[in-house]
């Protein structure tokens, strides 16, 4: 389809009033030149001389040459004022950005309630805030606040709002749905009344998803005449947020062919989500579509079986389309199908009917009976299957540990922690300060086994999770521990469950530590008597 579709994005200023998130200028400029990568064609940076985040980050955007045009925001002229002496509005035509939007009220009520100032004065300081910016020669997109509660409620006075902005030079008019309650249809008949009558701007759709319709009044509104899209990376945005770019892209380049960013600028959007996630410092949900982890993911064995044989059995669009890639998951439901194909993916041979493979199906029967879950810890599981294989060289062995947790009335907490392996046929012993008793045992486990795998120092901890399994047996609950890794070039996952949360901690963090060496050279046996590592005397 030619139709051109404008995306505009306002993760950096709409997105920012999510609950949870805050953004530094460093965070602005960063995630805008992501963006940029990514071909959208606005970019909200926020409101120039709001505060000190905005004013810096409008100063030294200008300094990344993006292609995407930078947004001021602002609101219309104060009641019964002059917009040539608004500070607002001033600061919007100082602060170097390309275009404007400008918030105005649609619906009477608030006008009324909100802005306490009469219907008419409210059309002057709509007309006289974009002709204001439009003299200073900017691109003014004009959004209409609560425009289809407005409608719904007083539908001359939210078209003579549109009129009055069109009447003013407002190069787009954008309905916003603020409250989020309105329905597809609703929307849809809405835009395709207003489409055959403003003909001067061209129409943009704003939504939020109080509903969980924010994509799909989107969608409607597209349909229906609408050319500029708003909304943010990964839906942020107050309540429950806006329209989430991340499927409302791929929604309309793949299902109903607006082709506006291309294939290969639509296969960064995978990888765009999770670094604006990252600088957000907000964990992406699994089951995001598109873009989640679990969003092409296959755990039935009858569903893998089948996408083994044509992915198109049970997906709806190949995931490299969106950067994303397809994911088999094992577990107690898994058949040999998925363990099959879990190991192709690792570059196993694994005959299905081997005893390999019902060895590995029975001990992932049996571990997860006992309350490890393998879904979220693939490390765990690439160890499980790389064992039965006999694929896997041990680099040292755990003989022991001991934990010290210490608290004096005058002094925090003190943990420490004495470990104790043998690497390459030699005894080593350390000892570590931490946080907690797992903080320490990871500075010692790390402390043991750097000098022999100095690519450890580059591995750390990305994120520790315990969930209790058995509520009803209070403190001596079993618990399962999820710990992520990183390094600088791979995410990975493992689990451990204990009726002991240290023991579970270990269990995790222990074949954290294997997997990050798999690849990796076994050391040259060239001690012959036990180090002592940091050992203090007690």
């Amino acid at each position: 389809m030619s139709t051109s579709i404008s995306i505009f994005d306002t993760t950096l200023r709409d997105g920012t009033q999510g609950e949870g998130i805050s953004l530094s200028a460093d965070d602005k400029l960063k995630i805008a030149k992501k963006l940029d990568d990514l071909g959208v064609h606005y970019i909200e940076g926020g409101i120039p001389g709001s505060n000190s985040k905005d004013i810096e980050f409008f100063k030294r955007v200008q300094e990344l040459g993006l292609k995407a045009k930078i947004v001021a925001f602002g609101s219309t002229r104060r009641k019964d004022s002059i917009a040539a002496q608004d500070v607002n509005l001033q600061r919007i035509l100082e602060s170097g950005a390309q275009a404007a939007t400008l918030v105005g009220k649609s619906w009477d009520f608030h006008v009324h309630t909100a802005l306490q100032t009469t219907l008419e004065e409210n059309l002057s300081m709509i007309y006289d805030s974009i002709a204001f910016l439009k003299q200073g020669g900017m691109e003014v997109i004009f959004d209409a606040e609560h425009f289809f509660d407005g409608y719904k409620n007083n539908p001359d006075y939210a078209l003579a709002v549109l009129k009055k902005a069109e009447e003013a030079g407002a190069d787009w008019l954008v309905m916003c749905d603020t409250n989020g309650g309105t329905m597809p249809h609703e929307v849809h008949e809405i835009v395709s009344t207003l489409h055959s009558q403003l003909t001067r701007s061209q129409l943009g759709i704003h939504t939020h998803n109080d509903c969980e319709l924010a994509v799909a009044n989107t969608l409607s509104a597209v349909q229906a005449g609408a050319r500029q899209v708003q909304g943010t990376i990964n839906g942020y945005g107050e309540r429950c947020g806006n329209a989430n770019l991340c499927s409302v892209i791929p929604n309309l380049q793949l299902k109903l062919g607006y082709d506006f960013l291309g294939d290969i600028k639509l296969k960064q959007l995978y990888n765009t989500a999770r670094f604006v996630s990252e600088i957000a410092n907000v964990n992406m949900p699994v089951n995001q579509p598109y873009i989640g982890n679990a969003a092409f993911a296959h755990k039935g064995g009858i569903h893998v079986s089948a996408i083994m044989r044509d992915s198109r059995t049970y997906e709806h669009i190949a995931p490299e389309l969106v950067g994303n890639k397809q994911r088999v998951l094992v577990s107690e439901l898994a058949g040999q199908s998925n363990v099959v194909s879990k190991a192709q993916e690792l570059g196993i041979s694994l005959d299905p009917s081997s005893e390999e493979a019902r060895g590995v199906i029975g001990r992932i029967k049996e571990l997860e009976h006992q309350g490890y879950q393998f879904e979220g810890a693939d490390a765990s599981l690439e160890l499980l299957i790389r064992e039965a294989g006999g694929e896997i060289k041990e680099m040292f062995s755990f003989e022991s540990f001991k934990v010290l947790v210490e608290k004096a009335a005058d002094r925090p907490v003190v943990s420490e922690a004495f470990l104790k392996l043998n690497v390459a046929g030699t005894s080593v012993y350390t000892a570590a300060e931490g946080n907690g008793p797992v903080n320490a045992l990871d500075n010692a486990l790390r402390k043991a086994l750097s000098q022999y795998f100095p690519a450890l120092q580059d591995m750390h901890l990305a994120d520790y999770k315990v969930r209790v399994l058995d509520e009803k047996d209070a403190t001596a609950a079993k618990v399962r521990v999820l710990i992520e890794s990183k390094n600088f070039e791979d995410v990975w996952s493992n689990v451990g469950v204990s009726e002991n949360v240290i023991e579970a901690s270990w269990e995790a963090l222990l074949d954290s530590f294997r997997y990050a060496l798999l690849e990796v050279p076994a050391p040259k046996n060239e001690q012959t008597e036990p180090t002592h590592q940091g050992l203090v005397n007690h």
